[in-house]
């Protein structure tokens, strides 16, 4: 660092050589600077109060005019000189600085190319959704699809609800607040596509709609407010409750296999008449009777029945001439039954231990 030689010198002009000099030993100290830190020490160093270029401008009071004159431009433009080689060095150290701070954040994947990841798999409700889906398309039916957002009329009034049901309580339902004359809800269930599918007026019909529901159900081991269910529906001419039996049993044999058995006992639902509420063998205790049956050996799955006239002549079609049962059931209770889950809320809960085993 350029310093003077004796503390006279610091009240004395420099001469052009003298100046000279220093810039240039100046320079190679700013160069030399190994950081942003060091260089701020230089620069206060070469251009601050105390440093040799202030001095000789403080001794420019003492000059003649035609001293200052002179001195002054070249102390001038030495300071101007200085700072610009300050200023460029900091921009260097800076880009370095930031170099070096993305080369210490580097995060280095080659190693990943070494390693064996397990692939993953769909969802344990997804993977049974997938299998009865081909289920049923092997027996002749298609797959429907339909909105999650219907509207009353679809989700109640057409399936043979009177005003007064209970499903259609706002404790019951999500109703969405869209303030165009018509009132809309999740649906509470996927047999709205019923509706949609006997209104394309396409018969016969066979035909089966997965897909997701909702009720204001507080969550607990066996309900949840969003769930999935599938609902088939199957009308054509001289259709009888025993195509219904004979279609369950075919249906459960082939999800649960042969073991497993099914049974109908009677029910109510607006929707259909006769109606039935559908039961296989508990697959816990194959039928002999334990607590999560209750002893009867029978497990509850889903109801069903023949598809009410009503329903029917609501969707325009002639039930004098037309006739069709139709069955629902929960996929995520399938899921539960089939592979002995206890809580329901496993399913959703995305742990990672749990999901692995299906």
């Amino acid at each position: 660092m350029p310093r003077p030689d004796r503390e006279a010198d610091r009240a004395s002009l420099p001469s052009s050589d003298e100046l000279a000099a220093f810039f240039a030993e100046a320079s190679q100290a700013i160069a030399a600077a190994a950081d942003r830190r060091q260089l701020e020490a230089v620069r206060l160093e070469l251009l601050g109060r105390s440093s040799v270029l202030s001095a000789w401008k403080r001794a420019l009071g003492g000059a003649t005019p035609e001293e200052r004159r002179e001195v002054g431009l070249a102390l001038n433009a030495t300071r101007d000189g200085l700072e610009a080689a300050v200023a460029s060095r900091g921009d260097v150290l800076a880009v370095a600085e930031r170099a070096a701070a993305l080369e210490a954040d580097r995060l280095d994947l080659s190693e990943l190319a070494t390693r064996r990841f397990a692939a993953g798999h769909l969802h344990l409700v997804s993977q049974v959704r997938a299998e009865l889906e081909d289920i049923f398309l092997g027996m002749g039916y298609e797959i429907a699809e339909g909105p999650e957002v219907e509207s009353d009329e679809h989700n109640f009034t057409a399936l043979n609800m009177p005003p007064h049901h209970p499903a259609r309580s706002n404790q019951d339902s999500f109703y969405l607040d869209l303030d165009d004359g018509e009132t809309f809800l999740l649906r509470s269930q996927t047999s709205p596509v019923q509706i949609r599918l006997l209104a394309r007026k396409e018969l016969p019909l066979y035909a089966v709609a997965p897909g997701r529901a909702y009720r204001r159900d507080t969550p607990d081991a066996r309900h949840l407010p969003a769930f999935h269910q599938i609902e088939g529906i199957a009308v054509d001419r001289d259709i009888s409750f025993a195509d219904l039996a004979g279609t369950v049993a075919t249906f459960t044999e082939a999800i649960f296999g042969t073991a497993i058995k099914s049974r109908l006992r009677p029910a109510y639902f607006p929707f259909t008449e006769p109606s039935a509420e559908y039961e296989v063998t508990c697959v816990l205790c194959s039928g002999a009777g334990c607590r999560t049956c209750s002893n009867t050996g029978w497990i509850e799955l889903g109801g069903c029945g023949l598809v009410h006239p009503n329903v029917l002549s609501m969707a325009g079609v002639d039930p004098e001439e037309w006739s069709g049962f139709a069955f629902g059931f929960g996929i995520d209770r399938l899921a539960m039954i089939r592979y002995q889950i206890e809580d329901i809320r496993s399913l959703i809960e995305n742990d990672v231990r749990f999901l692995t085993q299906f």
